[in-house]
């Protein structure tokens, strides 16, 4: 069986129960559906679960919002009150607890700039409740950010610095916000993902590093992810599927042609794609042209939503006045 590139656990979901024709063993799987967005909760229960799907125990929510990307500023406000609501039924701390957000990824690369640029729109306040506690107002907990930048940038594991700022700062929870890579193009920059597993930078464009998780930092960590980029081999394949399954419909079972579309290996297809594009395009990644304004817009939802998780007190539009 083909690996198809994707960080999003609906998706691996999804691939299985289309390849096997059945529900996912191990798996649980709970779907709201609202009038703009549709939001599935994927909870993996076991070993056999955790296998098959490729990702640890745990809770993944995924919030899809096909119109998110026209930046309708009601919308946006709607999506980031339902990440709030769904990021802080997976946050068990006391309002005086620490919660540190380490916003991953390359700011200079733009794609890759969600984690920096929603860290750039949080509300810290670790730094206040030391220094003039009386002034801050319930409901706001001590939050503290980073944005340790990448290994091409700074030599270092990011991995290693958030070890040695955990270490030192001893937070309770960690928030780790990412790019990530999608399979179907219609999931990049629709899409939110909250997932109570940690996470594995780069994994989903073939540059895994070291995990970052509550076996190797100490306390429980959070991850959120929003797809940015999705793999081209896999949006050629996908698009020849279609082709396929389209002439299919409209040829006569058994006949030469039927019989000759039916007997493609989907596999094989998918392997020759990989090959014919590599020595052209190599392990290109596919990003919409105005991913600029498309990150700039949904780094403000993701921040905007854990701003209101993570201070109860501080409504929406009190953050829209004085974050831009």
């Amino acid at each position: 069986m083909y690996s198809i590139r994707t960080d999003l656990a609906v998706e691996a979901r999804e691939i299985y129960e289309k390849d096997n024709r059945g529900d996912m063993p191990g798996v649980d799987v709970e779907v709201k559906r609202g009038k703009d967005m549709t939001v599935t909760i994927v909870k993996v229960v076991d070993k056999k679960g955790e296998k098959i799907i490729g990702k640890p125990m745990g809770t993944y929510t995924t919030i899809e919002v096909p119109e998110l990307k026209n930046f309708n500023q009601d919308l946006q406000d709607e999506v980031s009150e339902t990440m709030a609501k769904e990021l802080a039924s997976l946050i068990d701390l006391d309002k005086e607890k620490t919660a540190l957000v380490v916003g991953l990824g390359n700011w200079n690369v733009t794609p890759d700039a969600l984690g920096p640029k929603v860290v750039s729109r949080l509300m810290v306040t670790r730094h206040l409740k030391q220094m003039m506690p009386d002034e801050i107002e319930e409901g706001m907990r001590p939050v503290c950010a980073l944005s340790p930048g990448v290994l091409g940038l700074t030599g270092i594991e990011t991995s290693e610095i958030i070890q040695g700022v955990v270490k030192k700062i001893k937070p309770d929870l960690v928030l780790v916000v990412d790019a990530l890579a999608s399979r179907k193009m219609s999931r990049v920059s629709t899409t939110i993902q909250i997932g109570n597993t940690g996470i594995n930078p780069g994994s989903g464009v073939g540059n895994k590093r070291m995990g970052l998780n509550q076996a190797l930092l100490g306390v429980p960590v959070i991850a959120i992810g929003v797809p940015t980029v999705v793999d081209a081999a896999t949006m050629a394949n996908d698009t020849i599927d279609l082709v396929i399954d389209t002439l299919l419909h409209q040829s006569e079972q058994g006949k030469e042609f039927y019989n000759m579309l039916k007997g493609i290996n989907r596999d094989e297809k998918y392997q020759l794609i990989q090959e014919v594009l590599s020595p052209y395009i190599g392990d290109l990644m596919v990003t919409p042209k105005d991913v600029d304004a498309i990150i700039d817009n949904i780094s403000k939802i993701v921040a905007n939503g854990i701003n209101i998780s993570l201070h109860p007190s501080i409504h929406l539009k009190d953050i829209n006045r004085y974050i831009n």
